[in-house]
């Protein structure tokens, strides 16, 4: 059975790339990729017959250049390249609302993705009527503050 160890290490190495490589793909982190490249590089030296030690050495120097030189511009590139869109409220800014209760400075509702938000002008002094299309300029907290729809703009 010992005899098959050395023969056999870089089945396990390839076995551990292989699981890097899986907890990569739920991470999306980049870092799990580095030290599955890593255990590549080891399965290399194990397939030319290098001690276990030396291949432990190979795996983590060449885990730790990866680490620190390759995944920082491969992280850069990878954020660059996703477009960042606007989520939860505030992918709510810039929507068109009707207004569900009159708005004034105390009180008032609009109708927003279908839901109702409390809501108040964003410029002071300003009312609003029911019917009326606004628009949401900011949230703040749970209160959408909202602005008159100039209509020239949307056409």
């Amino acid at each position: 059975m010992t005899d098959m160890l050395p023969d056999s290490q870089w089945l396990w190495w390839l076995g551990a790339a292989l699981a890097l490589g899986a907890i990569e793909m739920l991470t999306l982190d980049l870092m799990f990729l580095m030290l599955a490249i890593g255990a590549l590089v080891a399965v290399l030296a194990a397939a030319i017959g290098v001690p276990f030690t030396a291949q432990v050495v190979v795996f983590a120097l060449s885990a730790l250049l990866l680490l620190l030189f390759v995944r920082p511009s491969l992280r850069r590139r990878l954020d660059e390249s996703i477009p960042h869109a606007p989520t939860n409220a505030a992918g709510l800014i810039g929507q068109e609302a009707r207004v569900a209760e009159p708005v004034t400075e105390l009180a008032g509702t609009v109708k927003l993705a279908g839901e109702i938000w409390t809501a108040r002008p964003a410029w002071g002094g300003e009312t609003f009527a029911v019917g009326e299309v606004v628009r949401v300029a900011e949230i703040d907290g749970a209160t959408a503050r909202i602005e008159r729809v100039n209509r020239a703009d949307t056409l």
